[in-house]
């Protein structure tokens, strides 16, 4: 299975946003789900599971319930994804996924930020191939054995598998994340996950070897952060401690 998830992770570094911008990210997302579906996440199965995943980054339940209502309403906002690529210092690589009611907008922030901090976009395609898109649990666990035994039973397509100090991570194929969710809670009674998630892993690593290039990234990290229509920005850098 390869390369292990705990060094990995650290180089996707999903970027760590302020409670606001966590907060409006999973606003979206509800809103857009209770909107096109049934506004009951037991009655809209992803619309449970977006409200799942924005517990566990501890969205407080006001957040999500007005996310809820304004979809019962008359609102005519409209979001829908967009996702852009680009390279940043030291031939760094970057995915920066969108959700947006303007295009023009969104392009146009995210190629400043890029811009301004002496990187540049690139073109549909140019970065995502040197990525593997995958879905990602986390949980407190150590039998492994019986995790692939249930993952294996189910023909879930396993990527990865580790446990480090007790926390077992598992990767699997991004359609069956959900799954391999409820397989393992099958299994293992008051099970809690601490990472339920998509996300995009790099397949080769690169290190920031001076003091301009640390500065460029945190700039173009805070700019991709300030952008109204950001979600999410993945890249390849090794963070240092």
């Amino acid at each position: 299975m390869g390369r292990a998830f705990e060094v990995r992770k650290e180089a996707m570094a999903k970027t760590a946003v302020k409670k606001a911008k966590v907060y409006s990210k999973y606003g979206k997302e509800i809103y857009m789900e209770a909107k096109n579906g049934v506004p009951d996440p037991e009655m809209n199965l992803n619309l449970k599971r977006i409200i799942e995943r924005a517990r566990q980054d501890q969205v407080p339940n006001d957040v999500i319930n007005r996310a809820i209502e304004k979809a019962k309403g008359n609102s005519v906002e409209d979001y829908h994804a967009a996702r852009y690529e680009g390279f940043g210092p030291n031939g760094s690589t970057f995915i920066v996924e969108c959700l947006t009611d303007n295009d023009n907008r969104s392009v146009s922030e995210v190629r400043n930020a890029f811009t301004k901090s002496n990187g540049k976009m690139g073109v549909s395609g140019s970065v995502i191939h040197g990525y593997d898109h995958v879905g990602v649990l986390g949980f407190q666990f150590e039998n492994e054995e019986l995790i692939l035994e249930t993952l294996f039973e189910e023909e879930i397509d396993l990527e990865d598998i580790e446990t480090v100090d007790g926390q077992m991570t598992v990767i699997v194929n991004p359609k069956d994340l959900y799954k391999a969710k409820d397989a393992i809670e099958s299994v293992v009674a008051d099970i809690e996950f601490d990472i339920t998630q998509l996300t995009y892993l790099p397949h080769d690593t690169v290190e920031l070897n001076t003091k301009e290039d640390q500065k460029m990234f945190e700039k173009l990290i805070d700019m991709l952060d300030d952008c109204e229509d950001v979600q999410d920005v993945y890249h390849n850098i090794v963070l240092k401690d």
